[in-house]
């Protein structure tokens, strides 16, 4: 009966540890990728859905958070009403928000979701820029400096965030 106890609790630790390797990879190698953490982000030049183009460099001396997302992928969208609290709270102390959509979003995505940070549509170029986004969401959290202070792969919590912006707008990153 103790053997057969050992057996499944191998398997069981097996099938867990075959689930969890290839998930651990990806981040290890999201987290190794270029731009890494205190790498200058790379510029854009991207156009915004509601018509203005929106520069990276025209926020400089602001705190950003570069989003990478899109309207079909249910993180991004659990994601996007912390995104949007931070942004109508914090920005008038300098901090912004960028969302780079990898699909076409709709204007009535844009209000149903109640966005009001600039979204763009990604370009081949940001994409490999960033790391060669594939796996959504994916954010990067820019100091006032043009840095990337940190990147996250996954969604980004508010709290967490919270935490990283008021650091960061207070110059301690």
């Amino acid at each position: 009966m103790k053997t057969k106890k050992k057996m499944l609790w191998i398997i069981v630790v097996l099938a867990v540890g075959g689930y969890l390797f290839p998930v651990v990879q990806n981040r290890l190698a999201f987290a190794r990728s270029s731009p890494v953490a205190r790498e200058t982000a790379p510029d854009f030049f991207l156009k915004a859905l509601a018509g203005k183009n929106v520069h990276l460099s025209d926020f400089k001396g602001k705190v950003v958070l570069v989003n990478f997302f899109a309207s079909w992928c249910p993180p991004c969208k659990m994601e996007i009403p912390g995104f949007e609290k931070m942004y109508t709270s914090y920005k008038g102390r300098g901090f912004a928000v960028i969302g780079i959509a990898l699909d076409d979003v709709s204007p009535s995505f844009i209000r149903e979701m109640g966005i009001t940070y600039p979204v763009v549509a990604a370009s081949d170029n940001v994409i490999s820029d960033y790391g060669n986004v594939s796996s959504i969401p994916v954010s990067f959290l820019v100091g006032k400096d043009g840095r990337i202070i940190k990147k996250i792969m996954g969604m980004y919590f508010e709290t967490s965030m919270k935490n990283d912006v008021e650091k960061a707008l207070k110059g301690k990153n």
